[in-house]
């Protein structure tokens, strides 16, 4: 079983266009739909598809519309009760896959709002697999919310918890892995470089810097490091080795959600007890399947992209 906390989730709304966004004008949008979104439901989203248990763990009041959208997504959700709405993201995507995304704020958890949490995050990962710390903080929720998360999951628990995987960015990340020591993080390569105070050099081998800059991170303060890099495929650092592989070709329809199934997919792979280097295949072609379908919606193992995923050594 996996579990994930989406302490800010979102009701996600795509508009797709049908030519280019032209701001300050007025367009007609060639569709629309509305997705339970926030890094991770779209993980668990993705997991359950897949047929493997999943629990959603988030803050979301009684009463919220948000509600509607989760039910109808399947996923198993563990409620936790507090006041506000979930936010609202607009993301506008146009024929080239070319991808703007408006995220508003979500709804303020007070300390409260916050044990509860905590405590609900507990009870579901009782016999998990991992727990999956994904997305951005609220409100109120403070930057080092997922350190206080995985002390209480580990202090809980003890040998019993689960394995500890993070995917988020700024002062959340930087305190995550300062501190609670995860087994896996999720960053993109700017995210990555941000948070090892690093500067990119932008040449050819992008793959060789993120190897580079990961070093100083894996494994003196997290056990590997999953970094994707859009239509570059993915790195993947642990501290027995390093792997790079390619991305398949696809036709982009939305870049939303994608880093999410990379996350997903490896963890898919990883219950599984396969390789490095299959974990790392599996997770880029999750990747590229949600790039390929509109909205933020979870790809399934027959979304897949066909053909070979090259995957190569790093040294």
């Amino acid at each position: 079983m996996i579990v994930t906390l989406t302490a800010n989730p979102s009701l996600d709304r795509t508009i797709v266009l049908g030519s280019a966004l032209r701001p300050g004008e007025v367009q007609s949008a060639a569709s629309t739909r509305e997705d339970a979104g926030g890094k991770g439901i779209n993980v668990a989203r993705v997991i359950a598809a897949a047929g493997v248990d999943a629990i959603a763990v988030l803050p979301l009041a009684i009463d919220d519309p948000f509600d509607a959208a989760l039910r109808s997504s399947g996923v198993t959700a563990k409620r936790v009760p507090i006041h506000g709405r979930a936010r609202a993201n607009l993301t506008i995507t146009d024929p080239a896959g070319v991808t703007t995304k408006l995220n508003l704020p979500g709804a303020a958890l007070d300390s409260t709002d916050r044990a509860a949490v905590i405590k609900a995050v507990i009870a579901a990962s009782v016999g998990a697999r991992w727990l999956v710390l994904a997305g951005s903080l609220p409100p109120g929720a403070g930057a080092d919310f997922y350190v206080d998360v995985v002390a209480a999951v580990r202090g809980a628990l003890g040998d019993a918890a689960p394995l500890i995987a993070v995917d988020t960015s700024g002062p959340a990340l930087k305190q995550v892995v300062a501190l609670a020591a995860p087994d896996l993080i999720k960053p993109n390569d700017e995210e990555l470089a941000e948070l090892a105070g690093a500067e990119l050099d932008g040449g050819g081998d992008l793959a060789g810097e993120m190897l580079r800059v990961a070093r100083t991170l894996v494994p003196a303060r997290t056990r590997a490091a999953l970094v994707t890099l859009g239509p570059h495929g993915a790195v993947l650092i642990t501290a027995d080795g390093a792997w790079h592989a390619g991305a398949p070709r696809i036709q982009v329809a939305s870049t939303v959600g994608a880093g999410d199934s990379s996350l997903a997919g490896y963890l898919l792979a990883e219950v599984e007890n396969a390789s490095p280097e299959d974990r790392l295949r599996r997770s880029v072609r999750y990747g590229a399947a949600a790039a390929s379908l509109p909205g933020t919606q979870a790809p399934t193992p027959q979304d897949l992209p066909p053909g070979e995923v090259p995957v190569f050594r790093l040294t």
